[in-house]
Formats: structure tokens, sequence, C-alpha cells
């Protein structure tokens, strides 16, 4: 399968003429940006990595995210936004996933701008939600998006896939990337970061965030001790989990008990 979708990638290339172009993906380590990276490399195309960062990021991601880069012998770049997401979240209501974007997004812009890139990527799949966003404005194909406001093109490989397509094209990749064990939003492996666990309608503060990163660090290493998958929302301190057993609850309890009265 991944050969067939590669020979496509390199049709459409040439169709649009993207192998003239330099292309910046926006990479965050997880399977469909790696898988999409691993495809345009295939493909033969002339594409670098841009990883966002900031203070409550999972650094274990990150290592593994340089190691896939280096192996592919792909540049790649890491830029740091804790300063615009603490302008743009603290003083709002939770969780800040949004206006995490919106940085990422437009730092994402600026350096492509910046340093000659012609293209920005993404590692869109079928079943991510972008009913009303920027993306959805494309008016033709929907995989390479001419989109003004931004000013940048966006092309999005794997936009016609669904998440299992890519689940099957990763694992016969051999992409596995590593894994925080977070409950995530979907039963698909979904993961991000410790932020988006943030009760909705909370004021986000920097202590808020700190709190989060923390709880969820000390929870994610129980998970991954229990191979279950699980996060904690703050400051509610809801535990949530996917087939976890009666003992692994009482230990996460007793672990989020101890950020219990940091977070009152």
């Amino acid at each position: 399968m991944i050969g067939h979708v590669v020979e496509g990638i390199v049709n459409f290339s040439d169709r649009n003429g993207l192998y003239e172009k330099r292309i910046l993906l926006m990479f965050s380590g997880g399977k469909d940006s790696s898988l999409a990276l691993y495809l345009l490399k295939e493909a033969g195309l002339e594409v670098s990595a841009l990883t966002f960062l900031h203070r409550w990021s999972w650094r274990e991601t990150l290592n593994w995210a340089m190691k896939f880069t280096r192996k592919l012998g792909v540049e790649h770049y890491l830029v740091d936004v804790t300063k615009g997401l603490l302008r743009e979240a603290a003083g709002r209501k939770g969780p800040i996933c949004i206006n995490c974007k919106k940085v990422m997004l437009w730092n994402a812009k600026w350096f492509a701008l910046n340093n000659g890139f012609d293209i920005l990527a993404k590692g869109d799949n079928a079943n991510d939600k972008i009913i009303g966003a920027l993306l959805d404005q494309c008016k033709s194909d929907i995989r390479l998006c001419n989109i003004p406001k931004i000013g940048v093109p966006f092309f999005r490989p794997l936009i016609k896939y669904t998440a299992e397509e890519v689940e099957a094209l990763a694992e016969e990749a051999g992409i596995r990337p590593y894994r925080m064990y977070e409950h995530a939003r979907r039963r698909q492996w979904r993961e991000g970061c410790p932020l988006q666990y943030i009760d909705r309608g909370e004021i986000v503060t920097p202590e808020l965030i700190d709190l989060a990163y923390r709880a969820n660090y000390e929870i994610s290493k129980l998970a991954r001790r229990k191979k279950v998958r699980m996060s904690v929302r703050v400051p509610s301190f809801e535990i949530m989990c996917w087939d976890c057993d009666e003992e692994t609850l009482r230990e996460a309890q007793e672990l989020v008990e101890t950020f219990g009265e940091e977070g009152r």
C-alpha cells in the first residue's frame, strides 16, 4: 500500500509543480505527521520538518521526533512558542488548544515566508474535523489549498485517507512513535500535550498550566507501567482512563490526591 500512496503523491506533485518548491511540514512527532513526512521524503520532494514546543511539551516525544528526522535525513527546525502561548491563553477559559493552534499556525506562516519555503504541509487525515476551519476554504483539490488569509499554500497528503488507513500505512512503514499513554480525546492514538486536559471553563493561569503538566506527567508514568491510556483533568482532578481495572484506578486516585491541595 505504501508504494501505491507514494506513487499517488509523485503524480500529484508532478501535476502541481511541487518538485520545484520547498516544503515545510508541521511535524508534531505523532503518527500522522511522521507518516506524512516519510511519504513526502519517499516521493523525492524537498521537505523539511518544523516542530513547535513550549515549556510544557513532552520531552520524550520530542526526543523520538528528532531521532526520526535524523534517520530520514530531513532538516528539522524547532521553535519555542512558550511566550506566544501564554500571551494568547492566559486569562482566557480553558482548554487552550484553540489558542495554541492559532499561535502555531501564524508562527508556521512567518517561519516559512522568512526562510524561503513555498508550501506548508500538515498530516491531517480524513477523520480530522476541519469544518469551518481555514483549510475548508479549498476551492479545488483539498490536498493543496491556497488560502489568501495565510499567504502560503497548504499541502495535506493524507487528507483523503481515514485514520484506520493511516494506521495501517504507518505500521507498514515501521513508524511507531513514542507513546505517553495519554487518554486523548478519541479512542485512536491521538496524543498531544498535557495542556489539553485543563477543565473547560477554567480561567487559564501559568500556575494551572504547570499543574496540568506535572499531574499528567506522573499519571502518564503509571499509565505506561499498566499499559492503559490515562489522563487527568485539572483542577477538577477527574481521572480519564481506557481499560483501567480497579487497582489501577485506586493507584491513580492516590497519585492525584498528592496534587489536590495544590490545585485548590
